[in-house]
């Protein structure tokens, strides 16, 4: 006689690999509910079917984050999908987004770049996007010439800032970065610019500005939420480390 227990589990493991099949979801999912289906069915329970049901933003975002965690190259792939189906500038764009995430910059400095053509040849998040990839990919010149584009045209904002601040870095124009880091530290949510700008300082020799503001990034991450306390973590310990002189 099956167990009352296992055979709760076991309905719930079919459904799930129906909800899986009508969907659309990754076929991954049923190889994990199949092997494990206890543990299978409630992860996917957790991940996709309970944050679908729920429409305020908490829910959206606590299964959005879970499934980044859980299938991080999701985005793209779908991204991706939609790029083959239709080379819209739409969709090169978030698919560049989605190869950035992944840390395929090279992929990404090349699908802003077709996209950047015609009519959006000088629109402000294509070039952006292609100057923020330049920058990981080491190629601060050809950042600078996009950035400094964006602000002739009146684009200055923080992340443009931001980006400018690293390419200027690369170039060795210290001062002027400073300038732009600390621009960008000020104004930009999160805590990517504050941790950037941090590690900054420390490269250049100031470490005791550098320990201040992680001291107040500290500060900041012990009040927020677990989302942000994540996210915050990460550029913490990138500033720590260059603090550190690693």
């Amino acid at each position: 006689m099956m167990l009352p227990g296992v055979g709760l589990w076991l309905i719930l493991a079919i459904a799930c690999c129906v909800h899986v099949v009508r969907t659309n979801q990754s076929m991954y999912w049923l190889l994990i509910i199949l092997a494990i289906p206890w543990l299978g069915s409630l992860v996917y329970a957790l991940v996709i079917i309970l944050p679908s049901l729920g429409q305020g933003p908490t829910a959206r975002r606590l299964g959005q984050s879970a499934r980044e965690t859980l299938d991080p190259t999701r985005e793209y792939r779908q991204a991706q999908q939609a790029c083959e189906q239709s080379g819209t500038v739409h969709n090169r764009m978030r698919l560049a987004k989605a190869a950035a995430a992944l840390g395929r910059h090279d992929e990404a400095e090349h699908l802003y770049g077709l996209a950047a053509t015609g009519i959006h040849a000088e629109d402000p998040a294509l070039l952006l996007g292609r100057a923020q990839a330049l920058v990981e990919l080491n190629r601060p010149d050809e950042a600078l010439v996009l950035l400094q584009k964006l602000g002739e045209d009146g684009g200055r904002t923080p992340p443009s800032e931001l980006a400018l601040g690293r390419a200027l870095e690369g170039l060795g124009r210290v001062s002027e970065a400073d300038e732009a880091y600390e621009w960008a530290a000020g104004r930009m949510p999160g805590l990517e610019a504050v941790g950037r700008y941090a590690a900054f300082l420390a490269r250049q020799g100031r470490a005791a500005e550098a320990r201040d503001m992680l001291s107040e990034m500290d500060r900041r991450i012990a009040g927020a939420n677990p989302q942000f306390r994540r996210e915050g973590r990460h550029w913490r310990d990138l500033a720590a480390k260059a603090v550190a002189g690693g």
